[in-house]
């Protein structure tokens, strides 16, 4: 007996796991001081938590404990370093690179530097149906700079289609343009390798909540050396981070952050051949009892996208109609963060899809909790609500 509702909406968020929370329990009501205060015991025991989740989160993408800002979470960390770059005294231009596809917390602080005399240069990338929908070429990159640009933003890993970008190469390009590289890796950090120095970022944002860790805690990695990147804060009021992001630290949440990482990346090897695993399961059940349903974004069996996630349109379906009739399961038909806009996903008709395709389509993403019994029962009741609905508009 499957128990429902079943929840597949895990790259909007995921469940606190059990050993993130237990970590997390003794910061709310035994070791609860703030660890800005030097004072006595309960501010230093705050403090060394604190230390050490820090350098535990630095190690884990290739970085140095004093480069980690805490921040609220990744939209917080996105403003702060397009903002703090664009603000910054020492910025060489007014010129900013990203791509079309990127999350609206790159996307609204974009349009409002444009509206206020910043030049924004969005990339288009890889149409549907090729196997490489939704990347970028390097080349675009090198063409587009100019010298006056002063930041490249580039998402690591697509939250709608999952598709991973050419980061490596990217890096390589704006270093040897000395332009300020930065990725949103969001949807990356955890489940998939991610090391700054590889692929030469000087900016990345990341958090918890995609992770099995607590909602409202993330992180803004910023290069100290070679070279040192230098922002404008955008919080003010008590000097901590080192003057980056004032406001009194999240221990609780920050202990659970860096051990939900740690987790991640122990488990990362088995996990990622799990995950891909239940969602080729889950693709092939559904084509193989729903006609009519193709992928949106690059090819499955590739390491161009990430093992959880799976993005279909059904033909003549509503999407939201779709999803309002799976209420025993948690999908999307696109980002959280864009659903108070009644429009279609802006990833998928960047992609090349009509109005019409992207809202037929439903975002699946498969995480830690999901089980194989799980797909199958959701195979089941898509090929039940699709068949009804595409009854129901055949005799409308």
């Amino acid at each position: 007996m499957i128990a429902t509702p079943i929840y597949m909406d895990n790259h909007a968020t995921t469940r606190v796991d059990s050993r993130v929370l237990e970590a997390m329990l003794p910061w709310f009501t035994e070791q609860y001081g703030n660890a800005a205060s030097a004072s006595h015991g309960f501010g230093w025991q705050a403090k060394e938590a604190v230390d050490g989740a820090r350098a535990s989160l630095a190690a884990a993408i290739g970085a140095k404990a004093k480069e980690i800002v805490f921040t609220s979470g990744a939209t917080e960390s996105n403003n702060l370093a397009i903002r703090g770059v664009a603000e910054s005294s020492g910025r060489r231009g007014n010129h900013i690179i990203s791509v079309a596809t990127e999350h609206s917390a790159i996307l609204d602080p974009l349009d409002k530097l444009s509206r206020r005399g910043y030049e924004v240069t969005l990339l288009p990338f890889i149409p549907s149906p090729d196997p490489l929908a939704g990347r970028i070429r390097p080349e675009q990159v090198a063409d587009a700079l100019r010298d006056d640009t002063m930041l490249v933003s580039v998402m690591l890993a697509n939250n709608e289609i999952g598709v991973l970008q050419p980061l490596e190469e990217i890096g390589r390009i704006c270093r040897q343009r000395e332009v300020l590289f930065h990725t949103d890796a969001t949807q990356a950090v955890g489940r998939v390798p991610v090391d700054v120095q590889r692929l030469s970022i000087d900016l990345m944002s990341f958090n918890a909540h995609k992770i099995y860790g607590p909602k409202g805690i993330g992180a803004l990695y910023v290069r100290g050396r070679s070279p040192r990147v230098r922002i404008e804060p955008q919080i003010r009021g008590g000097g901590h981070e080192n003057g980056l992001r004032s406001g009194t630290l999240n221990v609780p949440a920050i202990v659970g952050f860096a051990l939900a990482v740690e987790l991640a990346l122990d488990e990362m090897p088995s996990e990622s051949l799990r995950l891909a695993a239940l969602r080729d399961r889950l693709y092939e059940g559904i084509i193989a009892a729903v006609s009519d349903v193709a992928l949106n974004g690059p090819a499955l069996r590739s390491e161009l996208r990430l093992p959880g996630n799976l993005n279909l349109r059904f033909a003549r379906v509503d999407g939201e109609a779709l999803l309002l009739s799976m209420r025993d399961v948690a999908l999307s038909s696109g980002s959280a963060c864009t659903s108070a806009h009644p429009g279609p996903s802006h990833v998928l008709r960047a992609i090349g899809l009509s109005e019409e395709q992207a809202r037929s389509s439903l975002r699946f993403g498969l995480g830690r909790f999901n089980t194989s019994d799980e797909v199958d029962w959701v195979v089941e009741k898509l090929r039940e609500e699709v068949t009804r609905l595409r009854r129901m508009s055949s005799l409308s």
